[in-house]
C-alpha cells in the first residue's frame, strides 16, 4: 500500500520539472491545496442529496402545481403473472418472438400482449412533476453557482488575462472563496453521479455519465495540481448556460411552449458561444499553449488537457443536437423535442407506438366505414327496388278493377 501511494504521488506526475512537494509546503498564503481536502466532497454530496429531497418536496412540487404541470394519466394494467414475471426479470420491451411465446402462455392475442407491455411501461415512466422537480433543483444550483462564481472571479487578474493563470504556477495560494467554489461544485457533481440510477434516464444517458466522471476527475486532479485558477474558469463557462437549459425544461414540462422555446433559443446562443468559441479559444488554448511559456510539459499537463478535450468532444456532440433543433425551428417553424437531452428514450418509443396504433385504428375505422357505407348503399338501393316493385305490383292489381 505504501509503495502504491509513493508511486501515485510522484512529484513528476503532479508538478512541473524543478518543483517538489517540499517547495509546495513552503508556499506562502493562507491556504494551499491538499489532496485530503477532496474528502470533504463526499459529505457535501450527501448534504446536497438531502437538501434536494427537501427542496423537491417543499418547493419544487408546489411550484409545479402553480405553473400548471400536468401528469399523464396511465391506464392500470390487469395483473397477468406470466407477463409481470417476464417484465421484471427479462425485458421491458420483448421481441416479436418473445411476444409470440407469451401469447401461447397467457391465452391472449398478440395485440393484447403488446398493449399490456406498453401500459406497464407507462406506469413506470417518470411523471412530468418528477422531471420538473429535477430540472428546478439543477436550475437553482447552476444559477447560484454561476452568480457566486462570477462575483468571485470578476475582480481576479486571471479572469481578464489568462496568462495570469500560470504566473507563479504551481506555487499559487488558494483563496477561501475559490476553495469553497471548488468543493461545492465537486460535491454537487458527486451527488448527480450518486443519484443517476434514480433520476430520469435521458437520451444522452451515457454521455452524461462520461461528463460527470470527466468533470469529477478534472476538478479533483486540477485541485491537487493547483490548476485552480484555470479550473474556476472552466466551471464558470459551464454554469453560464446550464441554468438556462434547466429553466427551458421547467417551462416545457409546465406546457409554456412559447416561453420554453424562447429560453431554449437563448440557451443555444449562450451554449454555442461559450462552449464552441470561448472554451477552446480561451480555456484549452491557455492550458495547451500559454502554459508552456511558464513551465515545461509533464504528466499532469497531458492528463489535464486530455480531460479538457473530452469535455470539448461532448460539447461538439451536444452542439450538433442543438444545431439540428435550430434548423428545424428556422425552416420548419417548430422546436422538435426529440433532439433535447431531457426526453427519455423509452418515452419516445412509447409515443411512436401509440401514434402507430392510433393510425392503425383510424385506418381500420376508415375501412369499416367504407364497408358500412357500401352495405348501407346496397341496403338503401334494395329498399328502393323493393318499393318500386311493390308499387308496380299494386298498380297492376288496380288495373283490372278499373276496367
Amino acid at each position: 500500500m505504501e509503495q502504491l501511494s509513493q508511486w501515485l504521488w510522484k512529484q513528476e506526475y503532479w508538478l512541473p520539472p524543478g518543483v517538489s512537494w517540499e517547495d509546495m509546503e513552503k508556499m506562502e498564503g493562507s491556504r494551499r491545496p491538499l489532496p485530503r481536502d477532496l474528502l470533504l466532497a463526499l459529505p457535501l454530496a450527501l448534504g446536497f442529496i438531502m437538501l434536494r429531497y427537501a427542496f423537491e418536496r417543499c418547493v419544487a412540487f408546489p411550484l409545479s402545481r402553480v405553473l400548471g404541470v400536468k401528469d399523464r394519466v396511465c391506464l392500470k394494467v390487469t395483473p397477468v403473472p406470466n407477463l409481470e414475471a417476464f417484465y421484471t426479470k427479462n425485458s421491458r420491451q420483448p421481441t416479436q418472438s418473445e411476444i409470440t411465446s407469451l401469447v401461447n402462455q397467457c391465452n391472449l392475442t398478440h395485440r393484447q400482449v403488446e398493449t399490456w407491455f406498453r401500459n406497464r411501461r407507462n406506469q413506470d415512466r417518470p411523471s412530468n412533476s418528477k422531471k420538473f422537480c429535477e430540472a428546478s433543483w439543477r436550475f437553482v444550483f447552476y444559477l447560484l453557482a454561476f452568480t457566486a462564481g462570477f462575483a468571485s472571479l470578476i475582480n481576479t487578474p486571471w479572469f481578464w488575462d489568462q496568462r495570469e493563470c500560470w504566473r507563479g504556477f504551481p506555487q499559487q495560494p488558494v483563496q477561501d472563496v475559490h476553495y469553497w467554489y471548488y468543493m461545492l461544485e465537486l460535491g454537487f457533481y458527486w451527488s448527480l453521479l450518486l443519484c443517476v440510477s434514480v433520476d430520469v434516464k435521458r437520451k444522452d444517458f451515457k454521455e452524461q455519465i462520461v461528463h460527470h466522471f470527466a468533470t469529477i476527475f478534472l476538478l479533483g486532479f486540477s485541485y491537487c495540481s493547483n490548476y485552480i485558477r484555470i479550473g474556476t474558469l472552466v466551471m464558470l463557462v459551464h454554469d453560464s448556460s446550464d441554468f438556462l437549459l434547466e429553466s427551458a425544461k421547467m417551462f416545457n414540462y409546465a406546457g409554456w411552449k412559447k416561453t420554453c422555446d424562447s429560453l431554449f433559443v437563448i440557451f443555444a446562443a449562450v451554449f454555442l458561444v461559450t462552449r464552441l468559441l470561448l472554451f477552446p479559444s480561451k480555456i484549452i488554448y491557455t492550458s495547451l499553449v500559454l502554459s508552456m511559456e511558464m513551465f515545461e510539459p509533464f504528466v499532469g499537463y497531458y492528463f489535464f488537457n486530455a480531460l479538457l478535450l473530452v469535455l470539448q468532444a461532448l460539447h461538439i456532440y451536444w452542439a450538433y443536437l442543438i444545431l439540428r433543433m435550430i434548423y428545424k425551428f428556422l425552416f420548419l417553424g417548430k422546436l422538435d423535442r426529440d433532439e433535447r437531452s431531457d426526453v427519455e428514450s423509452e418515452a419516445e418509443e412509447e409515443e411512436n407506438e401509440e401514434e402507430e396504433e392510433k393510425e392503425e385504428e383510424q385506418s381500420s375505422w376508415r375501412k369499416r366505414k367504407v364497408v358500412l357505407d357500401s352495405r348501407l348503399a346496397m341496403l338503401s338501393s334494395s329498399c328502393v327496388l323493393n318499393n318500386l316493385t311493390n308499387q308496380k305490383a299494386n298498380a297492376n292489381r288496380r288495373l283490372p278493377k278499373a276496367r
